[in-house]
């Protein structure tokens, strides 16, 4: 059977995530006011961890690691498909594809083993106090973050090299909003059945495993919270881990079912619409579900807003 080779010239066609129509112009708006909510959103949250003194631990730093990452995220997908919902061309290039995908998968993957070591350092800040500064040094935090970024920079280089090689023998209509790998399978012309184990791997691996690490490291938290006799010390524990374990719950549960199943059972309008959880809704939930259910975060707020209000005061 002859096939047709991808070139870098060629372009895929994305469908998007309704039918565009008379609605285009409301889409649009809907979709910039809730990209540009969750950059703001973010923006703040660290903008208070970078200036507040108190929120200098690696817990916030973690925290600002991950809302880098959703304005990434949202940013990766969003503008293309905002910019779709008004343009007559509905294109995307092969170049520009392949990018996009690297993009998502690296980011991706880095929030899915943040997450995990966010686990970590809860554990070890209410299990193990007093060994908190030994364990969750500067040194390690940073080596947490580059372990993150540069794992999932090469497994998102290896599955984009491989895919993009492919041969895109049908239709290079991608029935997605964006350029993601299990909906560019659908147009490959070979069999790849093999490399869907490679996917399920990566993917229990980089989600499922850090997944369990949130679970069992929150079980054991638990059991010490419990276990406190301060009244006060159970309610700041659990509010910092329930905001943790209701990002994670939210990431993890949409991204396994999009990574973790075979080609034959993905149907494409599913699929968008869990995708615009963890590419959308996640990035914007995450800096008001981590800020608005933490006290110091909102005091942090309320001291910053101070200080900006009484440098603008006009003196007498």
């Amino acid at each position: 059977m002859k096939t047709e080779n991808q070139t870098f010239g060629a372009e895929f066609i994305l469908l998007g995530l309704f039918q565009y129509g008379q609605m285009n112009k409301i889409h649009f708006v809907a979709i910039t006011v809730i990209f540009s909510v969750a950059l703001m959103g973010n923006i703040i949250l660290i903008y208070l961890i970078r200036l507040d003194t108190l929120l200098h631990t690696p817990m916030y730093f973690l925290f600002s690691q991950l809302s880098f990452i959703d304005m990434m995220y949202i940013s990766t997908t969003v503008p293309k498909m905002a910019t779709n919902f008004l343009s007559n061309s509905k294109t995307i290039t092969f170049l520009g594809c392949e990018i996009q995908s690297f993009l998502f998968l690296t980011l991706g993957g880095t929030e899915a083993l943040l997450l995990g070591f966010l686990s970590y350092d809860r554990y070890i800040a209410i299990c193990h106090p007093l060994h908190y500064p030994v364990l969750m040094s500067k040194t390690i935090c940073l080596s947490m973050v580059t372990c993150a970024w540069a794992s999932s920079s090469i497994n998102a280089l290896i599955h984009t090299l491989y895919v993009f090689q492919l041969p895109f023998c049908r239709s290079r209509i991608i029935n997605h909003f964006f350029c993601e790998v299990p909906s560019l399978m659908p147009l490959v012309c070979q069999d790849t059945s093999q490399y869907e184990y490679t996917v399920l791997f990566s993917g229990l691996v980089i989600l499922l495993l850090p997944f369990i690490t949130i679970l069992a490291s929150y079980a054991r938290v638990l059991t010490v919270v419990y276990q406190m006799s301060s009244g006060k010390g159970q309610t700041k524990a659990i509010s910092t881990c329930s905001s943790h374990l209701i990002v994670a719950s939210l990431f993890y549960g949409t991204t396994l079912s999009t990574y973790t199943r075979p080609h034959s059972l993905h149907y494409p309008e599913e699929d968008k619409v869990v995708a615009v959880f963890y590419s959308i809704i996640i990035p914007l939930l995450n800096p008001f579900i981590c800020s608005l259910r933490n006290k110091e975060v909102m005091g942090a707020m309320r001291r910053v807003l101070g200080k900006w209000i009484f440098v603008q005061k006009p003196t007498v």
